[in-house]
C-alpha cells in the first residue's frame, strides 16, 4: 500500500474518527483545528476528550493549528467543518491548493447564507477538480469504538472514489462508491430534519407503527426534494439515504435526534440546542429546505409541519393532522409517476 499524506480539517467527532482510521492504515495524517488546547491534548495524550472521550487515537495522528503547513503537505484534504464555517475555511485554504490535490466534504448540511451544497463550495476553488463527498450511517462514537460501519463516497471522478476507498478501508469500516454526488450529499443533509421529527416522536412515546410511518414518509420527502434538484431516486435506497436515515432517526447518539427528543420532552428550541453542546445541522437545514420547497412547490408535509411547530407557534397536533390528511396518494411515487403521482 502506498502511503498518502492526508489532512482532516476540523476537530469534531467524525473528522477525528476518520483521521484515526487513516492513521491506523499507515497514512501520514494531520488534523487541523483552531483550539490550541485541543491540539495539545491530542498530541500529548492521544485523546480528543471533548468529542471522543473513550477512543484512544493512533500515536502517528498529529493535530496542528498550522493550516497552511497542513494543506501544503497533504495530497488529500477531508473537510469536516460545520456548515456555518465551511465557506470561511475553504476561502482560507484556496491559496495553497494545487491541481493534484483532492477535496472531500464530510459535512452534512447547506451553506447557511444561501441554498448551496458543500460540494458546490469546494468546486469554487478553481484549482482542483478532484472533488467528492463522504456520507452514510456514520455515528462517530460507534466508528471510534470499532463497530462495523459502511459509508458512501460520491464523485464524478472514478480515481477520487478509488482513492477514498483505499484510504479508509479497514476491518470495521467499508466505503462503497456512487457517481450521484448530488443525491448522496442531499440525503446526508436532509435526513437531519427527520431525525428531529423522530426524536420528538420518540419522546412522546408513539408506537412502532407510527415510527415506521414517519421514517418511510421521511424517505419519500427526501427523495422527492432531491430528485427535483437532479438526484437519482435510487440513491435513497442505499446507505446514504435509507441507511443514514435509519441510524440517525433511531439513535440517541444522533445530535439532531436529541434535539427533537428534548423538544418533545417540553423544552424550547433554544434550550434543546444548547443542551447538545455540539452542532445540530438539522435546524438550519430545516429553514433552508422549507424555503426551497415552498419556492418550487414541493410537497413536504413533515418538514413544513416541523417548521411551523418550531418557528410559527403551531401545535404538534397540526403536524400529525397534516401527515394523516395530506394530498399524497401513492406510496412509492417514482415507480407510479406515469399513473398520476403527486410529486
Amino acid at each position: 500500500m502506498t502511503t498518502k499524506s492526508v489532512c482532516v480539517l476540523g476537530g469534531g467527532s467524525f473528522g477525528t474518527a476518520l483521521a484515526n482510521i487513516m492513521a491506523h492504515n499507515g497514512h501520514q495524517v494531520s488534523q487541523w483545528m483552531r483550539n490550541e488546547q485541543q491540539v495539545e491534548e491530542i498530541n500529548l495524550t492521544g485523546l480528543n476528550s471533548r468529542y471522543l472521550p473513550n477512543a484512544p487515537l493512533h500515536c502517528e495522528l498529529m493535530a496542528t493549528t498550522n493550516l497552511e503547513k497542513a494543506i501544503r503537505e497533504s495530497d488529500t484534504i477531508l473537510v469536516s467543518i460545520p456548515s456555518k464555517s465551511f465557506e470561511d475555511v475553504m476561502d482560507r485554504i484556496c491559496p495553497w491548493l494545487t491541481p493534484n490535490k483532492t477535496l472531500i466534504s464530510t459535512t452534512k448540511g447547506f451553506n447557511p447564507n444561501h441554498f448551496e451544497l458543500m460540494s458546490e463550495i469546494l468546486n469554487r476553488n478553481g484549482l482542483t477538480q478532484n472533488i467528492g463527498v463522504l456520507s452514510g450511517p456514520n455515528l462517530a462514537k460507534e466508528i471510534a469504538a470499532g463497530q462495523l460501519t459502511a459509508s458512501v463516497v460520491a464523485s464524478d471522478r472514478a480515481e477520487v472514489r478509488a482513492q477514498m476507498i483505499e484510504l479508509l478501508k479497514s476491518p470495521t469500516f467499508r466505503v462503497y462508491e456512487s457517481s450521484d454526488m448530488t443525491g448522496v450529499e442531499l440525503a446526508g443533509a436532509l435526513k437531519n430534519i427527520y431525525a428531529i421529527v423522530c426524536g420528538l416522536a420518540k419522546a412522546l412515546k408513539v408506537g412502532e407503527n407510527t415510527m415506521a410511518m414517519i421514517m418511510t414518509r421521511s424517505l419519500a420527502e427526501m427523495s422527492r426534494f432531491a430528485v427535483h434538484f437532479g438526484a437519482d431516486p435510487m440513491t435513497f435506497l442505499g446507505l446514504a439515504g435509507m441507511g443514514d436515515l435509519i441510524a440517525t432517526c433511531s439513535s440517541p447518539l444522533s445530535r439532531n435526534y436529541r434535539v427533537g427528543f428534548a423538544i418533545g420532552s417540553g423544552k424550547d428550541l433554544e434550550q434543546s440546542v444548547a443542551e447538545i453542546g455540539e452542532v445540530a445541522e438539522g435546524v438550519n437545514t430545516l429553514k433552508m429546505v422549507v424555503e426551497e420547497a415552498n419556492k418550487h412547490g414541493l410537497y413536504m408535509p413533515l418538514a413544513q409541519g416541523l417548521y411551523a411547530l418550531l418557528f410559527s407557534g403551531a401545535t404538534l397536533d397540526s403536524l400529525i393532522r397534516g401527515l394523516m390528511t395530506g394530498d399524497q396518494k401513492w406510496d412509492v411515487e417514482f415507480i407510479t409517476q406515469k399513473e398520476g403521482s403527486n410529486v
